[in-house]
């Protein structure tokens, strides 16, 4: 059975994007993502809020 998390990041002047692409540039995404489980591991930027970023992140279990 798969468990996946929905998690909002909500900031102020684009730290939510900022702290996406920190995850991103830095490698710690790639990281996530090649663990053993890992089926699924984006983040997705909100068009109704631009302040707000939602991570996915699925595991097999």
């Amino acid at each position: 059975m798969a468990i996946t998390i929905n998690i909002y990041y909500t900031g102020e002047k684009g730290s939510a994007k900022a702290f996406a692409k920190e995850m991103v540039d830095s490698g710690i995404v790639n990281e996530i993502r090649a663990e053993t489980g890992n089926l699924k591991y984006e983040y997705f930027a909100s068009y109704d809020d631009p302040e707000t970023v939602l991570l996915i992140d699925r595991w097999a279990s």
